[in-house]
């Protein structure tokens, strides 16, 4: 094969380690916050993150034998994995209420009665939305445009460069050029799921202490509610801080949530 040792320890091996733990956390964290606006008994996000921690192994499992093409191809997947989660948390906290008390929607969803809409409506519903009118004017559209299109084109074989980068036996002098534009990619699909997501759901990143001191009987140190899980401070610090400063600005105005 034409992977070297230079290839096997590029950095996008260890953040597709760091976020499928990273998912694999939150899926545990927030499963006993019950998803309002459904029938489920659990939180039906859990689910859907301990999935995407699966398709991100499933990533560095492919790529790590240099299949680049079906690399973006489930990249694809962890890109509309994420466009569904931020749009049904939206459509549940636009829909849900008293006298709404099951969103039909997406309750028919979960139990495979009813299909969501295809990726450009979710995706336009996003963008048109309120609630997340500062985050949507952070979010480069330009810059996401490119990468779905980069997934498409390696999905779809528009290319036949595309192919060519499936083959791990022919020399390709810019194999590791595409390793730091996949990297770049997922890091930018990371970010913007990490944005929505906690804009609409600061309580996502409550530390287990406060959980954990309520269901043992104990009375929960003063304050304790807002107290950040480290895992998600440290998704927050290394991620976001580092790569977007003003969505990072953003995501801290709008909790009590204390994140550093």
């Amino acid at each position: 094969m034409m992977i070297d040792d230079t290839y096997k320890e590029h950095r996008v091996f260890t953040l597709l380690s760091e976020y499928a733990d990273f998912y694999e956390s939150l899926a545990d964290s927030i499963y006993g916050f019950v998803t309002q606006g459904t029938r489920a008994a659990c939180n039906i996000d859990s689910y859907v993150f301990s999935s995407i921690q699966g398709t991100l192994e499933s990533i560095k499992d492919i790529l790590i034998k240099g299949r680049i093409n079906d690399s973006y191809a489930l990249l694809r997947k962890y890109y509309d994995s994420a466009i569904i989660n931020i749009y049904t948390n939206l459509y549940l906290n636009d829909n849900f209420s008293l006298e709404n008390f099951v969103v039909e929607k997406i309750d028919n969803w979960m139990k495979g009665k009813e299909r969501l809409p295809e990726y450009r409506v979710m995706s336009q519903y996003i963008r048109n939305s309120d609630k997340l009118s500062e985050i949507n004017e952070l979010v480069d559209r330009k810059t996401y445009k490119s990468i779905r299109d980069r997934c498409n084109d390696h999905t779809h074989y528009n290319f036949y460069q595309s192919m060519l980068y499936n083959d791990n036996k022919i020399y390709l002098k810019n194999r590791l050029e595409y390793l730091n534009i996949f990297s770049k990619d997922l890091e930018n699909i990371c970010i913007m799921h990490f944005s929505y997501l906690f804009y609409l759901n600061d309580h996502y990143m409550i530390s287990s202490d406060y959980v954990d001191s309520l269901e043992c009987g104990i009375t929960p140190e003063e304050g304790s509610q807002y107290d950040v899980a480290p895992f998600i401070q440290k998704l927050f610090e290394n991620v976001i801080k580092k790569n977007r400063m003003d969505l990072a600005k953003i995501i801290k105005s709008n909790t009590s949530m204390k994140l550093e």
